[in-house]
Parts: structure tokens; sequence; C-alpha cells
């Protein structure tokens, strides 16, 4: 039964919409010097997630690491444009963003908080307490805690891959000088194509991770899928 308590979930729509079209269209169709003009463009383009990202931190009262470096990588984006910084430096921030985050999934391995389990092994997918109820039962909790290493070490790598293509895209896309319609039109680009090239093979990587656990699950614990992840429908 679905709790009336809970708080509703964001459309994905809307974040799309927010975070990603909107942005693109106004860097490409709304950047012209007879229109908002390349500055005035861009600090519009980046003041959706940017105003999104704050508003979703009020409303949840709680602080989200990879939120946090979103919204620093949106400010440094508006920084290059309006001081006009070399274009080389959006491919730096862009591979900057996610190779923070795969060192910080590896780094926090060794800390009471492993970010696998914010990120794969969690209760919004996983039965979490029944899996660690079954993994104490059958004193397979070592054995798990082995695979939950390497299912790091695999979402890791999905983020180096996501840093190297990113870097990569950037370079291709964005050559024109920052504080420029071109530049901005080159920004919206990238952002459109970051869906297929970036986001597509990094999120197969991501989801070898969790098969990866998923499968060590099973045969940890004995237990079918349909027994391992939550039913989305009572979350």
């Amino acid at each position: 039964m679905t709790d009336p308590k809970k708080k509703k979930k964001e459309s994905p729509l809307i974040n799309l919409a927010i975070n990603i079209i909107i942005p693109i269209v106004i860097l490409m169709k709304f950047s012209g010097e007879d229109k908002l003009g390349p500055v005035n463009g861009l600090l519009l383009a980046i003041s959706f997630p940017l105003f999104y990202g704050i508003y979703e931190f009020v409303k949840d009262k709680k602080v989200n690491f990879i939120s946090i470096l979103g919204l620093i990588s949106i400010l440094f984006t508006g920084i290059i444009g309006i001081l006009q910084l070399d274009a080389h430096w959006i491919a730096v921030k862009e591979a900057a963003v996610p190779l923070v985050i795969g060192i910080a999934v590896v780094v926090s391995l060794w800390t009471p908080f492993p970010l696998v389990k914010k990120l794969l092994f969690n209760e919004q997918i996983i039965d979490v307490a029944k899996i660690n109820k079954i993994l104490d039962e059958k004193g397979n909790h070592k054995l798990f805690e082995k695979r939950l290493t390497i299912a790091t070490y695999l979402l890791a790598a999905s983020f180096l891959l996501s840093a190297i293509l990113n870097y990569v895209l950037a370079k291709v896309i964005v050559k024109s000088a920052s504080g420029t319609e071109a530049f901005n039109q080159e920004l919206g680009k990238m952002q459109s194509l970051s869906f297929p090239v970036i986001a597509v093979p990094s999120t197969i990587v991501m989801g070898l991770a969790l098969w990866y656990l998923v499968h060590g699950v099973k045969k940890l614990t004995d237990l079918e899928l349909k027994e391992i992840f939550n039913d989305p429908e009572n979350m």
C-alpha cells in the first residue's frame, strides 16, 4: 500500500525540461545579439537548472554530494562565459565533475558511508533490510562486502568513462571564444549530444555494476530477483 505521507516524486519530464531542454533552446535560439545576447542568454540558460537545484535542496532539506557538484559545474559554466575564459576550460570542467565523483566513490570505501550504497545498494532500488537480515543469518556478509567492493570499482569506471567522453565531446564541439553567440550555440549542441554520446555508454557500465551486485545478492541469499528489488508501487 502506498504511504500517503511520503513525498510526491518529481516528474521526470519537468526535470528533463528544466535541466536540459529549456537551457538548450535558450543557448541555441535566443543568444544572438538581436535577442538576449551571448552573456544574458548564457545566464538565463544556466539559471533554470541552478535555481531548480537550489529549490530541490530547500524542499528536501538535505545535502546531496553529487547535486552540489552539479550546481558547482553550472556556476563554473557561467563564470567561464562571463569572464570570457578560454573555451578549453569547458572541457576541463566537463571532465572534472564525473572524475571527482568517481574518485569519491572509491575513497568512500574507507569511510562508514560508501557511496556505492547510496547509488546502487539503497532502499529506493533494493530491499536492503531484508537482504542484510538474510546475509547475517547465512553468515555471508563478508562475501557480500567483497562483491560490494568490486561493484564500487565498476561504478567508478562508469564515471571515469563519463569524464573521458565529456572531455572529448567538449574539445570537439566547443571551439569558439567564450562570451560569444557561437560559444553558446556550441554549449547547447554539446548538451544535446551528451545523452547519446555520454549518458548511454556510462549507464551501460553502471548497469553492469548493478547486475554484478544483484547477481551476488541472489547467489548469497537464495532470493529471486523480484524479492531483491523493492516494489515501486509501495515506495
